[in-house]
């Protein structure tokens, strides 16, 4: 019988396209590694990998083992999980991504509560703009807004309805005065983000004229949401924020939804994972909690920010 420490390093490594990104993936040495995929090669018979100084790719036998390797070990997994049963299904330990100011301030207090529904499960959290390789990097799933470039990521609704919302602090809004049309923009200070490797410096919004498009201009920029939330409750400018990322500042009055007649762009919030068969019954059960959260915080802001659902 193959060891299973063996399989799981193969099934990684022919994943992450790397022998030392799946070591580290699976917090073991390089050299063990290699002695692992060894000994699977030496009693398989046969090459699994062809390997360059540069490059690892699987052989024509690799491919065909990877396959079956998979089946069997979410066979195994799945056996595992069904034995536990009820609601002690939901354990292990899960590792999540999330937008920095969605992951640091609501998703936070939220995996509290889910946590003490779970409490099975070890959760690491990892808040972060950046966008992570689902393919090469150890992590379980990611909350993302927008859909995946990649159609080959299983990407699943959270919250599709939500969009952005121009907003500012009541104190910029004294000093500056009203904005009442997305045009007016062009002379305010806007805080910018950076999307991918592009600032975000053109706001699209549809309203009574239809669509308005409109190049903003600032002093500061940020590839960290929660920075550029920051710097508009500390009255710097204008931002345009997702509606989930500040919902409880426009609740609290501490940021003022501007333009209510226009509805800034769609962002989407989705549970992003690399493959199907990852959606363990824990994955399963935070979609579920997470899609109820979301529905709950973007009904709240009805009444002070109606552009916003």
């Amino acid at each position: 019988m193959k060891s299973l420490s063996d399989l799981r390093l193969f099934v990684r490594t022919a994943h992450a396209g790397s022998l030392s990104a799946a070591a580290r993936q699976l917090d073991t040495t390089a050299a063990a590694a290699s002695a692992s995929l060894k000994r699977l090669e030496r009693s398989l018979g046969a090459a699994l990998f062809v390997r360059s100084t540069r490059s690892l790719r699987l052989t024509r036998e690799g491919e065909t083992f990877l396959r079956h390797c998979e089946q069997a070990l979410q066979a195994l997994d799945e056996g595992c999980e069904a034995i536990a049963g009820g609601s002690d299904a939901v354990r292990g330990t899960l590792l999540l991504t999330a937008p920095s100011d969605l992951g640091r301030n609501a998703l936070r207090t939220w995996m509290d509560e889910f946590q003490s529904r779970h409490p099975g499960l070890r959760l690491r959290l990892r808040p972060t703009d950046r966008r992570s390789d689902l393919y090469r990097e150890p992590v379980d799933v990611a909350l993302r807004y927008g859909l995946p470039a990649d159609s080959t990521l299983v990407a699943l609704p959270l919250a599709p309805a939500n969009r952005r919302v121009l907003c500012a602090s009541p104190a910029w809004l004294a000093r500056s005065g009203p904005l009442h049309h997305p045009r007016e923009l062009a002379d305010r200070n806007a805080l910018c983000f950076v999307l991918g490797d592009e600032v975000h410096d053109q706001w699209r919004f549809t309203g009574p004229e239809g669509e308005c498009i409109v190049d903003v201009r600032g002093d500061r920029v940020s590839d960290d949401g929660d920075v550029v939330r920051r710097w508009a409750l500390d009255g710097h400018g204008v931002a345009c924020k997702s509606a989930l990322d500040i919902a409880d500042d426009l609740l609290a009055g501490r940021l003022v939804a501007l333009c209510p007649e226009w509805r800034a762009e769609p962002t989407p919030l989705h549970l992003v994972c690399a493959d199907r068969r990852q959606l363990s019954p824990a994955i399963r059960e935070l979609r579920v909690f997470l899609e109820a959260k979301c529905a709950e915080r973007l009904s709240a802001l009805a009444e002070v920010a109606p552009q916003a659902v």
